[in-house]
């Protein structure tokens, strides 16, 4: 084994990162990235076991009675995580080290999470003298609506561990603007699912037919009141209807229409109520129209909730790197993205954090194109510091330099 020093660990992460962008696999199909890790892993002689799969976890001090960590069993034991999986997009990014693969795409940065994590368990590695407990790098598969987390939990992933902590970079925000409240940070998430049945018929003689399209444009104008009219202004919360299906040809009336969506909410109780009142909404509007309704109603992730010691804990190292006071820019929290990140803290106490990573060009523009964009980018400056303050949380010594 050959540890590096901080300069060169940060090059090789840099070109770990760019070969993980260039074999992006999607959700539960992430085997060659699984590899990739325990590879790694293997080499910084840093013990792993395969978890939920395509998920990897691996931990330091290498034995309970290693000489070269300090009376191990008497910290707490901590974990950091990192997303591993990509997105179904075909990239436009321009990069160099483009996507292999047509169609998937590392779009929200997960190559740059897990790099950042292979890169921290080199240097806690380095550091194994140093440590006072336990840590553990999660690796996880399918964050990307898979329900990774969940599955990494009920394979142990958690077993032992007193706190967790993660991160996701976020274009919108500065390198050097973070976010980490005690609180909710990322908002619950669900989707629905509407099969509208009507009578189809010639488009001359709409008297003979059941419209399902008139009920569906009804449904869709009545579903984007829900937040407005229904729930308490105080709730942050989104119904979106993203997708209506109702193909047919320019003289016909169709049969059937599909309608689907999304919902968003940062305290898990009102999603329920958000169900409830779209099933009420379109039972009522096909009545109305004639027609009749399936509604199917999908819970998806719960709220982010950052427990309060942790993320106080997770704020000053921040706080330590990126400099006092802290500053999210123009970003109002909770963000109505969500994460399975939930999971995790659901079970045991930790933070999430959102670190900014937008940088001023040489012509002075902002590099902030949004995460699932084909044309998104990491940017690969926001690696060290992320190391820097996992290393402030587990009271190792600090990288020096950039």
């Amino acid at each position: 084994m050959i540890l590096q020093d901080w300069h060169s660990l940060l090059q090789s992460t840099y070109e770990h990162r760019h070969w993980l962008h260039q074999h992006p696999e999607l959700k539960w199909e992430e085997r060659t990235t699984a590899d990739f890790i325990r590879q790694q892993l293997t080499a910084l002689e840093i013990p792993w076991r395969a978890c939920a799969g395509t998920g990897t976890v691996a931990c330091l001090p290498s034995s309970p009675s290693s000489k070269n960590a300090k009376n191990a069993k008497s910290g707490s034991h901590l974990a950091f995580r990192a997303d591993i999986d990509a997105l179904p997009i075909e990239e436009a990014s321009g990069v160099p080290f483009t996507s292999l693969h047509s169609g998937k795409m590392h779009a929200c940065g997960h190559d740059g999470h897990t790099a950042a994590l292979l890169a921290t368990a080199e240097w806690f590695k380095g550091n194994e003298a140093d440590l006072s407990g336990s840590i553990s790098f999660i690796f996880q598969p399918a964050e990307e609506g898979g329900h990774g987390a969940k599955k990494m939990i009920e394979d142990g992933a958690l077993d032992g561990i007193d706190a967790i902590y993660g991160w996701h970079n976020w274009p919108a925000m500065r390198l050097g603007q973070v976010a980490c409240p005690e609180g909710t940070v990322m908002s619950g998430n669900a989707t629905f699912h509407i099969r509208l049945k009507g009578r189809g018929g010639h488009a001359s003689q709409p008297e003979a037919t059941r419209d399902p399209v008139l009920a569906a444009a009804a449904m869709t104008l009545d579903l984007q009141q829900i937040v407005s009219r229904r729930l308490p202004p105080q709730v942050p919360a989104v119904v979106s209807v993203t997708s209506i299906d109702a193909r047919s040809s320019l003289t016909v009336i169709p049969e059937y229409v599909r309608i689907e969506g999304s919902i968003r909410f940062s305290e898990s109780e009102w999603r329920d109520p958000i169900f409830e009142f779209i099933k009420e909404i379109c039972h009522n509007a096909a009545a109305a129209y004639g027609v009749e309704a399936q509604v199917e109603t999908v819970p998806r992730y719960d709220a982010t909730i950052n427990h309060a010691e942790p993320s106080a804990h997770y704020r000053k190292a921040l706080a330590c790197e990126f400099g006092e006071p802290l500053n999210a820019g123009n970003i109002r929290l909770p963000l109505m993205a969500s994460e399975d990140f939930s999971y995790y803290l659901k079970e045991i106490p930790g933070a999430f954090a959102l670190i900014g990573m937008a940088e001023a060009k040489h012509n002075g523009t902002i590099c902030n194109i949004p995460c699932h964009s084909p044309c998104y980018v990491f940017n690969d400056a926001v690696i060290g510091p992320v190391v820097k303050v996992f290393s402030r949380i587990a009271g190792l010594p600090i990288p020096q330099g950039s």
